[in-house]
């Protein structure tokens, strides 16, 4: 038997120290590996700190609202076997993303116009802190609070539980039933009365839904914390850099033809599908490692030169909105190991499934508009990068082509790359070549290349 010291992680570099607010686990109790033992709360985020090991619980140094400083040991683990406990620096490198994505989360409250005040102590069932914040953001009642089904210690609802609840939760099959909660007196500037209509959910839906329409038909939807998020990343990034755009036409029927030639015995071979994207990626990297100086990113009035090339893929979701995977050290990957990096981000976005530190660190984004059909488009910078790039859609055009014995025309796969870059840094010949880089290899693609 051995002891492992389970300490409170580093949280953000302005984090020094935690309040207890909940102990999960009581002397005596097993723990799996990743499972919560107990809550903190800081100024900026309540979050749940999980074991790096399993093992029983066998001592609790502090108690509840006791205050700690980072790297003090807060319980002791009996485990299995001699091994050596993982250090500090092990368990801070991966909770520390967990923690940052959470805050992110929770800090939306501070910018959106607060919700209705639910009391969530008129119930008998226990709720952890982060918990009933998480609901008082999404507006979830006590009365629907009640209703989630908890997997934690004696049916407790977990942070993952109501997170799970929230993301498919948006919609039922179950008909609501509507009430009229306000009929505004007619005016003179009011010749109709609005009618305010609420949608009482069942007990047993997913979420409760509220509706406000007019005699007119129109209907008002709250945006969703994800969009909330989104909408102000958005807005802060036009605001603080100095958008401009670039736009390459590229000749890319090589790859598209190579692509048509490999796509099926790639698949039988590596047991994954070949799509545009990997190659796109391949093409990113290697000009980003031609032009560092657009791996970098804005501290204020300094810049920070990127070690590591991470690129960012903008994947949109089944609700609408935007989630950015990192393909980490992109540079260092061959075609059939970014194929794979590319199609698992992809496929466990769409199922929310991605880690905390997947979508962290990212140094580029590249957003494929032309899945939608655009041709081109112009999107923004992701904070705090200083380019994007856009790919349009692939065509069919009658193009020019030059030949030793003369010009003729042919039918070409072509698509634009859309480059947006950050003026403060980043001045037009750099973003520009670097479009050009992209293009050039693109269409310098071998057809007889072999995977």
């Amino acid at each position: 038997m051995s002891k492992f010291e389970l300490k409170l992680p580093r949280m953000g570099e302005s984090v020094a120290e935690a309040t207890l607010t909940t102990w999960l686990k009581e002397i005596g109790d097993t723990i799996e590996m990743d499972e919560p033992v107990f809550e903190i709360a800081t100024d900026k985020v309540d979050s749940e700190v999980p074991s790096e090991v399993e093992g029983v619980l066998v001592e609790k140094l502090f108690a509840i609202d006791d205050i700690i400083e980072v790297g003090q040991i807060v319980a002791i683990i009996e485990t299995e076997g001699g091994a050596a406990a993982p250090s500090i620096a092990e368990i801070e490198n991966v909770y520390v993303e967990t923690v940052a994505a959470v805050e992110e989360t929770v800090t939306i409250a501070k910018e959106t116009v607060a919700a209705p005040v639910q009391d969530y102590s008129a119930t008998e069932r226990f709720y952890s802190p982060l918990v009933k914040n998480i609901a008082k953001q999404e507006g979830i009642s006590v009365a629907i609070l009640d209703t989630i089904q908890g997997t934690g210690k004696e049916g407790r609802v977990t942070k993952n539980d109501i997170l799970a609840f929230v993301a498919n939760g948006k919609e039922t099959t179950m008909s609501p039933v509507a009430k009229i909660t306000a009929t505004p007196t007619k005016t003179e500037n009011n010749p109709e009365p609005i009618k305010v209509v609420e949608e009482i959910a069942k007990p047993t839906v997913a979420h409760q839904v509220t509706r406000v329409q007019t005699t007119g038909g129109d209907e008002v939807i709250e945006m969703t914390r994800m969009g909330k998020l989104i909408a102000k990343h958005m807005v802060d990034s036009v605001s603080t850099s100095a958008h401009v755009q670039s736009f390459i036409e590229v000749d890319v029927t090589n790859v598209v033809n190579w692509r048509n030639k490999m796509k099926d015995a790639f698949e039988k071979s590596e047991g994954e599908k070949l799509t545009f994207t990997p190659i796109f990626m391949e093409a990113v990297a290697k000009a980003l490692k031609k032009y560092p100086m657009m791996n970098i990113s804005v501290d204020g009035d300094t810049v920070i030169k990127k070690k590591n090339i991470n690129i960012g893929m903008a994947a949109a979701l089944p609700d609408g909105n935007l989630i950015v995977p990192v393909i980490k050290n992109a540079d260092q990957l061959n075609l059939v190991g970014m194929a794979k990096v590319v199609n698992d981000l992809a496929s466990r976005s769409r199922e929310n499934k991605l880690k905390p530190d997947e979508v962290q660190d990212g140094t580029y984004t590249v957003t494929n508009v032309g899945t939608f059909g655009s041709v081109f488009g112009t999107p923004i910078i992701n904070q705090p990068q200083v380019g994007i790039l856009a790919l349009g859609a692939i065509r069919k055009i009658p193009a020019v082509i030059e030949t030793s014995e003369g010009d003729f025309i042919g039918i070409r796969s072509k698509m634009y790359i859309s480059h947006s870059y950050d003026h403060r840094v980043v001045n037009g010949a750099l973003g520009s070549m670097f479009a050009k880089a992209v293009a050039d290899y693109l269409e310098a693609w071998d057809v007889n290349r072999e995977v």
